[in-house]
């Protein structure tokens, strides 16, 4: 008798223990959905002139930082009750570290949105059309990251950083011709200054996009890849798994 009822308890234990990892894992995604729409709103209601589109990208990062709280909270709980191990306890820590930087992510796409409406008070420049293309870049980096994170996608995460690079280098191109445009339109400084911060959040999108990346990497191979860069990243990875598979013919 005793025996059957520890059996059953044991099971209720892991089915709690899975679904809690579970909807940690989905509440996530979600995040990173929210986070996404935020984005495409803010650039949107920029690039279509639709201050309701800029409007939904303020209201809802709101959920955003309810969602991290949650998550945090939720996180928090699964380590205390059920003290989980290796890939499990890689599971909550990455879900953690994402979430912070969705957060952020979704703070760069509220910021977009509020100098998007200062923006639209006023006539329509030609200068908008500059930030489209390093939105593009942003938005396939951010994309990306939740992709690698969310089928544990190595290589995926890897190709980030050169993804990040390219990025990198067409803000600091759209930087310039901004800078010059403001001093030949001495009229229309402030709006142009809003797009300028507008393109550095779009290129710190793109830093917390590698942070992802690099979680998805440590959530998968267990491997803290942060500052390596792609080379010396890829290296351990190689070189770890070539480890593995040596040891592994040795123990044979």
């Amino acid at each position: 008798m005793t025996l059957n009822f520890e059996m059953t308890d044991s099971v209720h234990i892991l089915g709690s223990f899975e679904s809690a990892l579970r909807d940690a894992r989905n509440n996530v995604l979600r995040m990173a959905s929210i986070a996404e729409q935020n984005l495409e709103h803010a650039i949107r209601g920029l690039l279509t002139r639709n201050t309701e589109l800029c409007n939904d990208a303020i209201a809802e990062d709101d959920e955003v930082n309810q969602l991290e709280r949650r998550i945090d909270a939720d996180s928090f709980e699964i380590l205390m009750r059920f003290n989980p191990v290796a890939g499990d306890l890689r599971e909550i820590i990455a879900g953690m570290k994402v979430a912070n930087n969705l957060e952020r992510i979704s703070d760069e796409a509220h910021s977009i949105a509020r100098r998007a409406r200062k923006v639209l008070k006023h006539p329509e420049i030609a200068e908008v059309v500059l930030i489209e293309p390093v939105y593009e870049k942003a938005l396939g980096l951010f994309r990306d990251a939740i992709k690698s994170y969310a089928e544990g996608n190595t290589e995926l995460a890897l190709s980030l950083y050169a993804r990040d690079r390219d990025l990198d280098e067409a803000h600091s191109n759209v930087i310039r011709e901004l800078s010059k445009r403001m001093d030949r339109e001495s009229g229309q400084i402030k709006q142009v200054l809003h797009l300028i911060f507008m393109v550095r959040s779009l290129e710190r999108v793109g830093d917390h996009s590698v942070n992802i990346g690099e979680d998805a990497v440590f959530l998968t191979n267990a491997e803290d890849i942060r500052h390596l860069g792609h080379k010396r990243a890829a290296k351990r990875l190689h070189l770890d798994g070539k480890s593995q598979v040596e040891g592994t013919e040795a123990d044979g």
